[in-house]
């Protein structure tokens, strides 16, 4: 689907290539309110997280669970921070997708990463791919567009810089006006 008020979504396998893409659709005009990253903070500590060592790191997103914080172009991106999904553990998130995570509940029948992703307007057997995806230490990365020539473009690029599985669907909401996601372009 790719028209008004689509999602493109796509797996990165490695922090250097989600980077890579990030920094990428940033060139291409994308804001930092377009791209939601979520990765295993297990994942991230180890692999993704940059040392800063003073005690006031200009420019640094956010702390994670060993101190260290994010840098790069993952370090652009709007209000990182970790969270813990029940029954999967912690994870760093940024971008809109923490809202959709921050309603995930442990009543829900699907819950974790799927449900919320199903509540962003996936459909259900994607959402619970990319579920397993991020589970087993890939890198889901999100990009809101405001029409089909947008969504072409974050498609081009995320393929462009290794992404897998990648596809679009329509956001659930589409009133961006009254939402957590990004007002629309001015023409």
């Amino acid at each position: 689907m790719a028209g008004k008020n689509t999602a493109v979504f796509g797996i990165y396998r490695t922090y250097e290539a989600v980077e890579q893409g990030v920094a990428a659709l940033q060139a291409d005009g994308f804001r930092n309110t377009d791209i939601s990253v979520l990765f295993s903070e297990n994942v991230g500590t180890k692999d993704f997280a940059h040392e800063k060592h003073t005690k006031a790191p200009e420019g640094t997103a956010a702390g994670v669970g060993t101190g260290a914080v994010i840098g790069g172009s993952l370090g652009w991106l709007a209000g990182i921070g970790a969270l813990a999904i029940p029954g999967l553990g912690p994870f760093i998130a940024a971008g809109p997708i923490i809202a959709a995570l921050a309603g995930v509940g442990v009543g829900g029948a699907i819950g974790g990463i799927a449900g919320a992703l199903i509540g962003m307007g996936i459909p259900e057997y994607e959402a619970k791919r990319y579920e397993g995806r991020v589970k087993e230490g890939g890198i889901l990365l999100s990009v809101h567009s405001d029409d089909s020539d947008w969504t072409k473009r974050a498609k081009n690029i995320l393929e462009r810089t290794g992404a897998q599985d990648i596809s679009s669907t329509g956001e659930a909401s589409a009133d961006s006006a009254k939402t957590d996601k990004p007002m629309r372009r001015a023409s």
